[in-house]
């Protein structure tokens, strides 16, 4: 093989090998472009939420809703991720807290619709947000169930360890108690409080 040859070859290769690189390049970059809009769109919606649930009316009503049932599934997850680090049993609860977080999530598409709707429309249906109120509430109390049973467990293993620290403490206190005493050590204590407090000479009479 001659030397143009093997020069092409080579150039080939490594046109081939920045094709490649680039290729991976720009689909990471895509991939990431991808979940970067995704958090920028989430982001604009969240804030929206928060100013529009701060007019008054049917529509804020809704839009405070939608804040309030985020607030009590984020910090039900919360609760739940904590107690899951901490190894305790759950049971069922990290089905209960998902099936929670998607009917939260139809929830809160509803509400949104119900919104949008009726800041575009004059009619106001009172019916459709009674409905959407009592959702609200059954699964914000469902949150709040739940937060309060991982509380009550948290409380309890707390308990017990500060209860076998009690023990403990004690045990070590009256051990400590029934240790007899080195006589030197007492005669030395005696007279450092000999030093300490010196007796006062009697005082002569007039």
């Amino acid at each position: 093989m001659s030397a143009i040859s093997t020069f092409i070859t080579i150039v080939l290769v490594l046109f081939l090998l920045f094709l490649v690189i680039g290729g991976v390049g720009l689909y990471f970059a895509v991939k990431l472009g991808k979940a970067a809009t995704k958090k920028a769109r989430a982001a604009t919606t969240r804030i929206a939420t928060h100013v529009n649930a701060m007019g008054t009316g049917e529509a804020a009503e809704a839009e405070r809703l939608r804040v309030e049932l985020r607030r009590e599934v984020t910090l039900t997850r919360q609760a739940l991720d904590h107690a899951a680090r901490q190894g305790w049993s759950l049971g069922d609860l990290p089905v209960l807290v998902r099936e929670v977080g998607e009917h939260a999530d139809v929830l809160d598409g509803q509400l949104a619709l119900y919104a949008q709707q009726r800041r575009a429309s004059g009619f106001i249906d009172h019916v459709t947000l009674e409905r959407l109120r009592a959702h609200h509430i059954k699964l914000a109390t469902t949150c709040a169930k739940i937060r309060a049973d991982l509380l009550d467990d948290h409380i309890g293993h707390s308990g017990s360890g500060i209860d076998d620290l009690r023990g403990r403490a004690d045990l070590e206190l009256e051990a400590r108690r029934n240790v007899v005493r080195d006589p030197l050590d007492e005669i030395d204590d005696l007279y450092r409080r000999t030093l300490d407090h010196p007796a006062r000479p009697p005082e002569e009479r007039a």
